[in-house]
């Protein structure tokens, strides 16, 4: 992708949007709704054609060779949607006579993994059950690029997890996977590279590990009882995030603060052993807070 551009009339969907995924890469697209992941996979899948700038997969054009490609491709849609009369049986027939290979074998396989009926008609299926249903038809075909646009929606945690580990094993067979999610813990967990959309522009495109390493780590600190806010002088590399809460029935949360560091502790422990506090907590990098900032408005500008 590059310098991808598509408006809906006055509304923006996709600004400036470069991108370039590797073979054999699960990359995350993270982002709340509207921030454009959606409009990003609907043109590559060639569902939206681009009011300016290039997308290609497989070195093709996603709008002119669209459906050569879509035969190499999986997708699961963001608002699933099928026939009430579909079952699991009747859409691996249709599927192998649309993409004229046989499909039924490895979809059953996958159906049964997934605990779907066979013959059970979409009408009858909880939301959980239609995802599957959906993510089945989009994997039956071994495809060498899978695009899923939110996939957990309505999956139980015992299902997402199997999801991953299907994700993971077609990456390890040079398959490659777009994951697109506004939970962080799915991408987190399953993704080598991730692309962060706001207002749709491409605020972060990094590794994991590079995330990992700007994102704060917090750090709880609890006061001794002769010690107070203002008879310690914090170091200039911590931010103090919340100060004791006096009001606190708890007497342990009444002399805890909360801070924040970016990058490694190592300094911090130093000194802190210095301090006597009574307690200090040191979390994990948290990618969280790291996310959550790229949406206050007060934030980094794009």
């Amino acid at each position: 992708m590059k310098d991808l551009c598509r408006r809906y009339g006055s509304r923006r969907g996709i600004h400036d949007v470069n991108l370039e995924i590797d073979v054999g890469e699960i990359f995350g697209f993270l982002g709340p709704n509207g921030a454009g992941k959606s409009t990003t996979i609907r043109i590559l899948m060639g569902l939206l054609r681009a009011d300016s700038g290039l997308a290609h997969i497989f070195g093709r054009d996603c709008w002119t060779d669209g459906p050569s490609l879509r035969s190499d491709i999986g997708y699961v849609a963001g608002d699933v949607r099928l026939y009430p009369w579909l079952t699991v049986r009747r859409a691996l027939s249709i599927l192998s006579k649309i993409r004229a290979r046989e499909i039924r074998k490895i979809g059953f396989e996958l159906a049964e993994r997934f605990q779907l009926e066979p013959d059970l008609p979409v009408r009858k299926m909880s939301r959980g059950n239609r995802q599957k249903l959906a993510l089945v038809l989009s994997l039956a075909h071994s495809p060498k690029l899978l695009m899923l646009d939110e996939p957990t929606a309505g999956l139980d945690p015992i299902m997402q997890d199997l999801l991953k580990e299907c994700l993971r094993m077609m990456a390890t067979n040079g398959q490659t996977v777009i994951f697109s999610s506004h939970t962080l813990s799915d991408v987190e967990s399953l993704c080598d590279h991730v692309a962060i959309l706001r207002d749709g522009r491409i605020v972060e495109n990094s590794t994991l590990n590079v995330l990992k390493a700007q994102a704060p780590r917090q750090l709880f600190v609890t006061l001794r009882p002769d010690q107070s806010m203002t008879t310690v002088a914090w170091p200039s590399y911590v931010t103090l995030v919340q100060q004791p809460d006096s009001k606190c029935t708890s007497m342990l949360r009444e002399r805890t603060c909360v801070l924040e560091l970016v990058g490694t502790s190592a300094l911090f422990v130093q000194w802190a052993a210095a301090q006597n506090f009574a307690d200090v907590v040191i979390g994990p990098p948290s990618l969280d807070v790291l996310f959550r900032r790229y949406y206050h408005s007060d934030q980094r500008a794009i």
